[in-house]
Parts: structure tokens; sequence; C-alpha cells
């Protein structure tokens, strides 16, 4: 937000305290008035209080009879000596809500409390706060089947990506510099995690300052190979990037003397200081499907717009945290979800791609996973290294006990970590704060 903007919203606030009237009606909470009393006055509430809570600074939080207002209270307890200040209960908003008119309509895995999305307005704000706004300065890869980043030939970025978001990558598939996207899943989860934001077009992204690296090892069928997927870890981690996102998955009964090479980059990475997020895997299974089950890796698994565990979603011991995937309700008879769970009203998660070819983009409605969860995680880390909240050069291991840290804040599940949700559904704003 600019500065003068600021400074007009401080001058507003003020202009409230002093004159509660000119306050509108959503500024404050109705019914509510603060007050503090002068050291050893001796409180009296206000005619129309019915009931007082005290605060924790000393001051006392009036609850008005219904039928009188916030403003007739507070004139009227400013008319008594004994009363140091008076003023309505006022209501904070988050500063910065990106004018991307998808924000607001579709994407409800951004959103704050009292939603089960992951509250990046308040994260965005913080991340500003910090000196980091949108991960500025972070480096993220994404391994997956390419990217839209690019005008060459017959392919096309995508109209919501920056061309200054993008630094070299490289195809493992056509084993050249263009890993340009024909699948879609790539600039999909690419969008997630660093879509142009606030610029009045599509949707946002999480970590919309952040750079990145575009890897493809899937193909036009979204399929990789082990070795692919190898030495886009380790050249990822060569490369120095911060966050290393893989919405991949090998089938869940795949072992790992199966995929050496794999386990073998993933220490490579972990010894350089990358944090690697990975999806759980989609099989509805009770056992993580590697590379998310390799115990360096924060494993995701997927939640719905009613912050229930997705009926497509791996769970088990591995899982690490939960984040949004979209889709439905898995089947639960776990009381813990029975007041919100089991319903049939799933959505989605939007983000830019393709909707046909490679030069069409659009915001598709069929986009579900623990692909689209992996995404969210790695824009968070992204945040938490770019913000330096966890200190100039934190380890993997640092960054991974913080996201599950402050996503238990979110236990979806019975008490502590458990085997659907792991430690919780993982929290942005919670993560900088």
């Amino acid at each position: 937000m600019p500065a003068r903007r600021l400074l007009l919203l401080a001058v507003l606030a003020l202009a409230v305290l002093t004159a509660p009237g000119t306050a509108a009606a959503d500024d404050y909470v109705p019914g509510q008035v603060i007050v503090k009393y002068r050291d050893g006055a001796t409180a009296s509430a206000a005619k129309a209080a019915k009931s007082t809570t005290t605060l924790p600074g000393g001051s006392k939080q009036l609850h008005l009879r219904s039928g009188h207002s916030v403003r007739e209270a507070v004139r009227e307890l400013r008319r008594d000596p004994d009363v140091e200040y008076a003023v309505p209960n006022m209501v904070a908003h988050a500063s910065f809500v990106p004018n991307d008119p998808g924000f607001a309509k579709y994407q409800w895995n951004f959103a704050g409390p009292p939603g089960f999305g992951i509250n990046m307005p308040e994260a965005w704000d913080l991340a500003a706060q910090l000196g980091a706004p949108g991960a500025r300065g972070a480096v993220v890869a994404v391994i997956d089947s390419g990217v839209a980043y690019e005008n060459r030939g017959r392919y096309r970025r995508a109209p919501d990506l920056r061309r200054r978001t993008f630094v070299k990558g490289y195809d493992f598939i056509g084993h050249d510099r263009h890993p340009d996207d024909v699948y879609g899943h790539g600039t999909h989860v690419t969008g997630t995690l660093a879509q142009a934001t606030n610029n009045g077009l599509a949707t946002a992204g999480i970590a919309y300052n952040a750079r990145i690296m575009p890897l493809r090892v899937l193909d036009s069928e979204g399929s990789g190979d082990s070795a692919a997927i190898a030495r886009a870890i380790r050249y990822a981690a060569r490369h120095h990037v911060d966050v290393i996102n893989l919405s991949l998955e090998f089938p869940s009964d795949v072992r790992a003397s199966e995929i050496p090479e794999v386990l073998s980059a993933l220490r490579f990475a972990n010894r350089r200081g990358v944090v690697v997020v990975a999806a759980a895997g989609n099989q509805a299974d009770s056992t993580v499907a590697y590379p998310a089950r390799a115990g360096s890796v924060i494993a995701v698994g997927a939640t719905t717009v009613n912050g229930c565990e997705a009926d497509y979603s791996n769970a088990g011991h591995d899982i690490d945290v939960v984040a949004p995937g979209g889709g439905l309700d898995a089947t639960s008879d776990d009381p813990t979800d029975s007041a919100r769970c089991n319903h049939d009203n799933g959505r989605p998660i939007f983000q830019q791609t393709f909707t046909r070819g490679v030069r069409h983009f659009g915001l598709p409605s069929d986009y579900e996973g623990t692909s689209m969860a992996s995404p969210h995680v790695a824009g968070i880390a992204a945040l938490l290294i770019a913000t330096k909240r966890l200190g100039p050069h934190p380890s993997p291991a640092a960054v991974k006990a913080r996201i599950e840290q402050t996503a238990s804040l979110h236990d979806l599940g019975p008490p502590g970590f458990d085997t659907r949700y792991g430690w919780g559904l993982v929290d942005a704003a919670a993560a900088l704060r």
C-alpha cells in the first residue's frame, strides 16, 4: 500500500478516536466500548452497559444493552472526570488485499479464519513489514512439467506470470535450456507459488516476488522417471535455490530401495541447505508416497474447503502437515470431523494455466490434489527464508519445525500429531509472526 494511503488511514483512525460519531459502522464492533479509568478512580459503568469484561491492560470492555449506540455511550463516559479514555472497540483490516479479481471470487485457499485457507492477507502484510514483500529474494525450483514462462516459437508465457520472475532452468525431458510446459500442471503449481499479485488480473500467488527456476521432468502425459527427477534435484541444489517443490509422486508401494538415486539427491539437497516440499500422494492410501516420505522432506497432505482430509489424499505416519488441495471431503467416522466433513460441495484450486493448447490460458476448475497442496507449503517456506524470520540462513530442519509448530495452531484432527492431518493445517501468517 502506498505510504500516503497508510498515512491517510492513520489520520482517519485518530479522527475516530476523538470523534467516534464520524466512524463508519463497520470500523468498530457494534455494541461495544473500551474504557480506561484513571488510577485510583472508582469505575462507574455507562448506564447503557449490560456487562463488563476486564482487559489485560486494566481497561474495561463494555457490552451495551440492545438499542444503545456506541456514540452515545462514549460521549457519556467522556463526561466522567474519572475516565482516562473511552473509545469504540475498533476493527482492523488486512492492509494488503490484492485486487486480482479471482482472489476474492475463487481463492478460498488463501483466506484467513474462520475459513480453512492459509491466512495469506496477514502473511503478505507481515512479509512486507519484515522487508521481503512477496518473498522477494527467495528462489524456488519447480520440478514438474515445466512452466509457461517464455514467448518462444509456439509457446507463450502465461499472462499472469512476469518474465522477471524466472531464473534459468532446464528441460530434463528434451535436454535443452527451454523447460516449456505442454501439460499445464507445472504452470498451475507455479501460479500458486508466484503468480503476479495485485495487478488486477486473474488470481494471486503466495510468494509473488520470489524467483522461480523451472525444471521439466514430467512429459506431456504428466509422467517422469526417477533418473530425471534425481538430476533435477541436484541441479537445483547446485544452483543455490532456497526451496524445491515436488508436486509429483511415485506409486505408494514403491520402496526406498527402488529409487536410490532420488533419495541420494534429496540428501544432497538437504546438505546444501535446501528446503524440499513434496506432495503426499493422491491414491487415498494410508502410506505417504515418495519422494514426500523421505525424512528430510516436508510431506504435504490435502484438505478441502471444509477443512477436511480430501478424499484422494494419502496419509500415514510420514505426513507432516496439510494444506488446501481442493476436492471432496474424505468419508470419516472420526468424531472430530463429524461437524464439518462428509459434505459434497467441494471446490478446486484455481490458478492460471492452459485451457487448451499452449497458447490459451484461463482458470480451469478441475485442478485438485496434493500437487496443489504442496506449493502452498513451499510458498510459506520461501516467505520464511526471504524475511529472515528464522535468521539469515535457516536450516531445512528449522524451516520444517516452524511450519509444523504453527500448523499445530490449526489442529484439525485429534489433539497433537495424527496420521490424517499431521501437525495440522499450515498458517502462513502464524509462521511469520
